[in-house]
């Protein structure tokens, strides 16, 4: 993701260290700061990847 405000995205991180929850974020969803903001949230986070199991293997859906 590209990052556009390094000031939404430290928000963000500061505002999971006070033990805030998600919905703190004080930007519109949709936003760019929005996003950013969320992104200094998870940022100590480990990426998911939802189109793969923890095994790597790749997960089909089915119809």
């Amino acid at each position: 993701m590209a990052i556009t405000s390094n000031r939404a995205m430290d928000e963000g991180k500061a505002a999971k260290m006070a033990g805030q929850s998600d919905s703190a974020n004080p930007y519109p969803a949709g936003s760019q700061n929005s996003a950013d903001w969320l992104e200094g949230y998870t940022y100590d986070e480990t990426e998911q990847n939802v189109d793969r199991d923890e095994s790597g293997s790749e997960q089909v859906k089915t119809l």
